[in-house]
């Protein structure tokens, strides 16, 4: 049996390299290994110490930010979306980070997002729709019912998580704007926020991007089952490093169309540009479909790297599968497309 033929709607066939979630570390063991460590007293080995430790010491070094706090969410599993690959520990989920507001590190955004602000939050819906809407803060994890979606994430990097998201269908959202006849893309928009957000402040921090950050779909993408507007993950709010309070989850494309912190969201008639590809269109497409026999330009994406409980030598390589193992989902949008020229 192929690896494309071991997906069946809704439910990903356990592969031999994978483990059960038994082996997943657990929030709640992540979080008293931190009150441990600080209970502990250890300070002039924190360095040395691997990043999610290192974070747990922050408290000991003295460190005065303001931490951001997590809520508990309502909501409930969806068992047509729980993957049967091993979820990625939520240390790691929350301190493997592509938020370049905050910085191009890896740790960057764990490290200098914990002051970000979400309250007051404003998110509006508008462009060609019938019924213009803006959601605060409470709206946003009230207006539609909560569910659970496990999805594997695939990076542009050629890195993979496993992550148990907690959100609503955008389609469930658009329905109630309305989209009009003209509507035929969906465009994003992240917070512009200097004060909070460095690389906002400085190209050289930023990556070069020219901020705020925008993506888009095409509408049929956008109002595809599996695409998700995401407000938590391990059944609580999004940490501000993982793009809260709200951001986009598209499992089937590369996780830099899964716009964090948005603002706004606007139907078009006509395709929006998108950051990455306005800041190199060689490398970065509109589409981003996860594709192994389209590599980019300075590396192969027939492979990646999943992330798992360990350190850095201890992520696996596996194949990568067309649209992320989600074909039976989503490949009928693009029959007839030459996914090399709309990559």
């Amino acid at each position: 049996m192929s690896q494309q033929k071991r997906f069946t709607k809704g439910i990903l066939a356990r592969l031999p390299w994978q483990q059960g979630e038994q082996d997943v570390t657990p929030e709640a063991v992540f979080q008293a290994r931190r009150q441990i460590i600080k209970a502990l007293g250890f300070g002039a080995v924190g360095a040395s110490l691997p990043g999610s430790v290192h974070a747990g010491l922050l408290d000991v070094f003295g460190d005065k930010r303001p931490q951001f706090v997590t809520q508990a969410l309502d909501y409930t599993a969806n068992a047509n979306y729980r993957a049967e690959d091993m979820p990625t520990p939520f240390d790691k989920v929350t301190r493997h980070n592509n938020y370049y507001e905050f910085g191009t590190g890896k740790q960057d955004p764990s490290e200098n997002a914990q002051g970000f602000s979400v309250d007051p939050w404003q998110l509006r819906i508008d462009g060609e729709v019938e019924r213009p809407m803006t959601l605060d803060l409470a709206q946003l994890t009230r207006l539609l019912p909560l569910e659970e979606r496990i999805y594997r994430l695939r990076c542009v990097e050629a890195w993979s998580m496993v992550i148990p998201w907690v959100g609503f269908p955008l389609a469930a959202l658009l329905k109630k704007v309305g989209p009009t006849s003209k509507a035929k893309y969906v465009a994003f928009e992240t917070l512009y926020d200097p004060e909070q957000m460095p690389g906002q402040r400085s190209r050289m921090v930023g990556g070069g991007i020219d901020y705020p950050y925008v993506e888009g779909l095409r509408l049929d993408e956008a109002m595809n089952e599996l695409t998700l507007m995401a407000v938590g993950l391990y059944g609580k709010t999004l940490p501000p490093q993982n793009g809260a309070p709200i951001r986009l989850v598209v499992p089937w494309k590369y996780g830099f169309k899964g716009i964090k912190s948005i603002v706004r969201i606007r139907l078009t008639e006509k395709q929006p540009p998108t950051s990455w590809n306005l800041l190199a269109p060689h490398e970065y497409g509109f589409y981003a479909n996860v594709n192994p026999e389209v590599d980019h330009p300075r590396w192969s994406q027939a492979s990646e790297r999943r992330i798992g409980a360990g350190g850095l030598f201890s992520a696996r390589r596996i194949a990568t599968l067309p649209f992320n193992g989600y074909g039976d989902y989503v490949a009928h949008m693009y029959k007839g497309m030459d996914l090399r020229k709309f990559y």
